[in-house]
């Protein structure tokens, strides 16, 4: 076996050409969890929100989901977020789980309120909307279309 050290060295080179480009993607894909402040929210239904999913304001990542459990008492998801420690929410902010286009990835959407006071770290939202089915926005639309028929 007599191999020509260019070959070694250029198997080197592509292998470490891969490495790098791997690094670059996961930086790029923003898949790091943020590190910040907990908040929790209760919802009736997620929806397929999975541990990992983002959480925006205005379409920002500022946050990820890091926990999710049905309470025994009311069966509710406790949904568990960290926020980024630089974003200070106002504690009538609203939370809503929603989805990226028809198909996409489910995530949290925060719409800050106006209060002067911000949610600390181990707060609940209370202001929280459920996620929509596609189901549930075919019947709102056919129940706008059609009214209320009953008035004789």
């Amino acid at each position: 076996m007599n191999k020509k050290p260019v070959e070694t060295i250029m198997g080197i080179v592509v292998l470490l050409v891969a490495v790098l480009f791997l690094v670059f993607a996961y930086r790029v894909s923003d898949l790091q969890v943020v590190k910040g402040y907990e908040l929790n929210a209760k919802f009736l239904k997620v929806g397929g929100l999975n541990i990992g999913s983002d959480v925006r304001i205005n379409g920002i990542k500022i946050g990820t989901v890091t926990n999710q459990k049905l309470s025994h008492d009311d069966y509710m998801v406790d949904v568990t977020l960290s926020v980024s420690s630089d974003i200070k929410l106002p504690n009538d902010s609203v939370v809503s789980i929603v989805s990226d286009g028809l198909m996409g990835d489910k995530f949290i959407k925060i719409e800050p309120g106006k209060s002067q006071e911000f949610l600390q770290n181990g707060d609940t939202i209370t202001k929280t909307q459920d996620f929509k089915t596609l189901e549930d926005m075919v019947g709102e639309i056919i129940f706008m279309v059609t009214g209320d028929n009953n008035e004789k």
